[in-house]
């Protein structure tokens, strides 16, 4: 079995080797073997929140991006699904999850902006940050690998430079070095590829990384229409008000809306942010081909007094309950 169909094996729970975890206090021994340089004597969360699932790298991120002009793509269905970022003075780029379903990051320079492209299918989050942190009054430009582990059924990167865990959906190191820093979040957004290349037909694509991968399909068949994530990854809480655990819904700061409300209106425009949900766009967690996918729409978000992108992420309830139990859900009521 191949590396990329291995991983995904593991995170969909079929028999792949699963370490045990268990509630220790340091870092369990064998996560040292994988990173021999990370500084596991600094965390911000219990280690037991971090479940090993593979190993570091199966998933490989993708370090060299290569483009192709985007009215050259004929192998994008127009209803699928990319990950859109738009930087002044650099041209658009969109990058199909189809290929972020099977590498989930993607590190790239646009511009003078150096980029970690990343998606969690798991938790349906799809969100682009800038490489640069700051540490000790210093700038440095990091980069991001797959650690193999996650928390609360989210992706937890870790970058190369120290070997410090980054946690994917919070955009925050936790574990290591870069413990407590956070990252620049980008203004970019999930949209189909119609949507993209009707916008910008002189727009650049990701081109597909490795040729034969089997990119296209959907490894977690049925996902966004389960009750419940997978046990072996979550075993948090609900969301409440009846919030179904899979349902998307759209995060900014730490306020949700759920996508069911947007469905509805169209148009949301509430605590200085305007919403907008246009159909179109498949989903990439439902049907075998993310082609056929059903129709989950496209969110925009927007600064509703100036009209500028806001960075956000469109994730899935559970997800966003688990990282912002204290947060503020949108539900409209009066």
């Amino acid at each position: 079995m191949k590396p990329v169909a291995l991983a995904l094996a593991a995170l969909v729970g079929l028999s792949v080797p699963v370490f045990a975890q268990e509630d220790f206090g340091t870092a369990p021994q064998h996560w040292s073997f994988s990173f021999p340089i990370a500084d596991f004597s600094t965390t911000l969360v219990p280690f037991v929140e971090i479940k090993t699932v593979i190993g570091r790298d199966q998933i490989p991120a993708v370090d060299t991006v290569n483009y192709i002009s985007a009215v050259d793509e004929d192998r994008l269905d127009v209803r699928e699904p990319v990950l859109t970022l738009e930087l002044d003075d650099a041209e658009p780029r969109a990058f199909p999850i189809r290929y972020l379903m099977f590498h989930e990051i993607a590190n790239d320079q646009i511009g003078d902006v150096p980029v970690a492209v990343t998606y969690c299918p798991l938790c349906n989050s799809g969100m682009i940050f800038d490489r640069r942190v700051e540490l000790d009054g210093e700038t440095r430009t990091i980069s991001f690998g797959v650690s193999g582990k996650l928390r609360n059924s989210d992706m937890v990167m870790y970058d190369r430079e120290t070997e410090s865990f980054w946690q994917q959906a919070v955009g925050e190191g936790i574990v290591g070095t870069f413990a407590g820093v956070e990252l620049t979040q980008l203004p970019g957004w999930m949209e189909s590829w119609g949507e993209f290349v009707a916008r910008n037909p002189e727009g650049l694509v990701m081109d597909a990384p490795r040729r034969g991968a089997g990119y296209g399909r959907n490894p977690y068949i049925g996902y966004d229409s389960q009750s419940r994530p997978y046990a072996q990854f979550y075993n948090g809480e609900n969301p409440p008000h009846d919030i179904p655990a899979l349902m998307r819904v759209v995060r900014v700061g730490e306020q949700a809306w759920p996508i069911s409300r947007l469905q509805e209106v169209s148009e949301v425009t509430e605590a200085g942010i305007r919403i907008t949900w246009t159909a179109g766009q498949a989903s990439a967690m439902d049907s075998g081909l993310i082609a056929e996918g059903k129709d989950v729409g496209t969110i925009r978000v927007f600064d509703a007094e100036t009209g500028a992108d806001l960075p956000h992420d469109v994730m899935f309830a559970f997800a966003f309950h688990a990282f912002w139990p204290e947060g503020t859900w949108m539900l409209g009521e009066s």
